[in-house]
């Protein structure tokens, strides 16, 4: 009996990779005959041919596209669609989908696109961009149901798509990269049952409820509050649209109607504009606040403590595994790698040096991204 990962004494399938080399050797033909029959070039007759595509289907040949792109002096294209706004976040996105591509600079060419926020207009540049030669597609999707057909019809054409930063559910998306939702949405409710302030209402500031990242933080965010903090009651949901304006007036609406409010959850990243408004009620030392990613402009409410903390939701991590999938998947056809969902980071006083020091000293877990 042969010992487990040893070959059958007489198999003569090779070990490792199959390339053009190993098919050869074992019909003893020519890497010249293989490589006619496996493109469709002419110069091999019928029965030849057929023999190496059943050597290539059984051996479990899988044509390296991206060597080929590179000879034939062609790159895969991938079109990028993502808002604009909130650019603190998104911006961070792009990054690191530069950053992963680095490696495939040779054969990728990544083509970006912007859209104003999260939901408008996202559908219309991806009927643009199914317009294009690209390959493949990452996108944000605010609007899952909106941009379902366009999925759909990416798919069948065999561009396949990636979701990054949120997902499209029951659509026909290869997969998607997020920060995990619920698990933000829990941590920060957890954080704000232990550290809150005051007795009195717990709010959420999100972006929009038809996202299915801000859908699913919010609910995390109640079932979080309903275990700790069984007896405090939770405001509604605040939609701001990812709007500074909608946010500012939305916030300030709250400090009027409800004056004893206790803790403020903002779920996105468009955290300035709520914290502007407590400052001006002169709440930001009554209230306590978690807010959502690290970037400049929070770092100063994280650092006096005004800010308990931020959930970083790692966006530059989400971009370069979100690239790395999909460039796989093109070039290999591996296995469709489903919903991804990387760990959110609490970013409080005590680590904010050690995030803000660099990525390299903080980034390590969910396989190396």
């Amino acid at each position: 009996m042969a010992a487990r990962g040893d070959q059958p004494k007489g198999d003569k399938r090779p070990r490792g990779a199959i390339g053009i080399k190993q098919i050869a050797a074992q019909l003893d033909v020519s890497i010249g005959t293989v490589d006619r029959a496996l493109h469709g070039r002419p110069g091999i007759n019928a029965i030849t041919r057929a023999r190496v595509l059943d050597a290539a289907a059984r051996l479990g040949y899988k044509p390296n596209l991206a060597a080929r792109m590179l000879r034939s002096q062609k790159k895969l294209r991938i079109a990028v669609l993502l808002p604009a706004e909130i650019a603190s976040f998104y911006d961070s996105v792009r990054d690191g989908i530069r950053a992963g591509a680095i490696p495939f600079q040779d054969s990728l060419q990544l083509e970006f696109t912007s859209y104003p926020r999260l939901g408008e207009g996202e559908a219309e540049a991806f009927e643009a961009a199914l317009n294009t030669c690209c390959e493949g597609f990452i996108v944000a999707p605010g609007r899952p149901a909106e941009l379902k057909p366009w999925i759909r019809l990416a798919t069948e054409a065999g561009r396949p798509v990636i979701c990054v930063s949120t997902d499209a559910e029951k659509t026909a998306r290869l997969g998607a990269v997020t920060s995990d939702p619920r698990t933000s949405g829990a941590v920060a409710g957890e954080l704000l049952c232990r550290f809150r302030r005051l007795s009195g209402k717990l709010a959420v500031f999100t972006g929009d409820l038809s996202t299915t990242d801000h859908r699913n933080k919010a609910e995390g965010f109640r079932q979080s509050v309903t275990r700790f903090a069984p007896d405090a009651p939770v405001a509604e949901v605040l939609e701001t649209h990812d709007n500074p304006d909608e946010a500012r007036q939305r916030a300030a609406q709250l400090l009027r109607e409800s004056p004893h409010t206790a803790a403020i959850y903002v779920a996105t990243a468009n955290c300035l504009p709520v914290l502007d408004a407590l400052r001006d009620a002169g709440k930001l030392d009554q209230i306590s606040v978690v807010t959502t990613d690290l970037f400049p402009g929070i770092v100063p409410y994280i650092r006096s403590g005004q800010v308990l903390a931020t959930i970083h939701q790692r966006p530059e991590a989400q971009g370069r595994r979100a690239i790395h999938e999909l460039y796989r998947y093109l070039v290999d056809r591996t296995e469709a790698p489903g919903v991804i969902k990387l760990t959110p980071h609490v970013v409080m006083q005590s680590n904010l040096d050690l995030f803000l020091a660099g990525p390299g000293c903080i980034e390590g877990s969910d396989g190396g991204i």
